[in-house]
């Protein structure tokens, strides 16, 4: 459950009143799109509709019955989510529109290369590309879909590549534990050697090839490595 410091309000007016609930602003897009994917109790910070939450005055059971009849505690979120709109501060905005685009700005960072360098675009360059297209950050919409709408935007700003890399790593057994774990969701094929080593082949986004090598050879001492 959200504190109600870092809630947001939701707000619909009808028959001349107000119907407010608190939520939880990282999980409302998320439960607008599948509302069995979030747990009510989380997406609340208190559960209860209100004439005015601030105040804490609520409706009476006739008002809501009146204008949601006999719906749910759920299935009036629902409505006032689809009727009404979300009420932010001025901070609260800027703050949720400011972590958006650091988000999308990491998940670019982090999968992309410009092809001609064969290396990450520096954070600042994709910030700076950003804000010369005039892209905005949208504190509710998810994620992967902004990072799809910043990568159309910035194609013809910066070359960017997605296309996966293939590498091949070495590990000395003793090294297989930590690095079997951190090459394990990227992995293609893998075979012990006779001397016991392990042996892989991995296929990960571009833009994390430097950051899995470091991690690599931090975790096991003696391991090599190849780009195919």
């Amino acid at each position: 459950m959200v504190s109600l410091d870092d809630a947001v309000l939701a707000r619909m007016e009808k028959g001349g009143k107000r119907y407010e609930v608190l939520l939880d602003p990282e999980l409302v897009e998320t439960w607008k799109q599948d509302n069995s994917a979030v747990e009510l109790s989380d997406l609340l910070a208190v559960e209860d509709v209100f004439h005015d939450a601030k105040d804490g005055e609520r409706p009476t059971a006739e008002s809501l019955t009146s204008t949601f009849g006999e719906a749910s505690l759920a299935q009036m979120v629902a409505t006032i989510l689809e009727k009404g709109s979300i009420q932010l501060t001025t901070n609260q905005r800027k703050a949720m529109i400011e972590e958006k685009m650091q988000q999308i700005i990491h998940e670019i960072h982090s999968t992309a290369i410009d092809p001609k360098a064969k290396s990450p675009h520096p954070r600042t360059r994709i910030e700076l590309a950003l804000e010369e297209s005039k892209f905005k950050a949208d504190p509710f919409k998810r994620i992967s879909e902004q990072v799809k709408d910043a990568i159309t935007v910035l194609k013809p700003l910066i070359p960017l590549s997605f296309e996966p890399i293939r590498m091949a790593f070495r590990i000395p057994s003793a090294g297989y534990s930590a690095v079997g774990r951190l090459l394990r969701p990227y992995m293609d094929k893998e075979e012990w050697l006779s001397n016991g080593d392990w042996a892989c082949i991995i296929e990960i986004p571009p833009g994390q090839k430097e950051t899995i090598i470091s991690k690599v050879l931090g975790a096991a001492s003696g391991s090599e490595f190849k780009e195919l």
